[in-house]
């Protein structure tokens, strides 16, 4: 199964990344090479929504990110929620539907 974690970015996001980026970037990596997290990052014009894709039985990792996220933990991030995601096409879909 896909859960897409959604955060909701402040206004000063980018100028304030700096100091927690790498710790940011490290847990996002370190949850990547688990298998956990399959994408990452934050829409851009205006850069204020970042989405992180994750697979798993739960949302459980993902919830443990978020809480565990410099980011959060530092305020940039207003508001975040986990949400199920149903993939049905493309290689790594959770669940393919195929045409009749």
């Amino acid at each position: 199964m896909h859960y897409l974690l959604k955060y909701d970015l402040v206004d000063d996001y980018l100028e304030r990344r700096g100091a927690y980026r790498d710790e940011h970037l490290r847990l996002a990596w370190d949850a990547a090479q688990r298998g956990e997290l399959l994408l990452a990052g934050a829409l851009a014009e205006p850069t204020d929504t970042a989405l992180l894709l994750f697979q798993g039985d739960s949302p459980a990792a993902a919830e443990a990110f978020a809480q565990a996220d410099p980011y959060v933990r530092a305020g940039l991030v207003k508001s975040w929620g986990v949400r199920p995601w149903q993939t049905v096409v493309g290689e790594q879909a959770s669940r393919p539907v195929h045409p009749a």
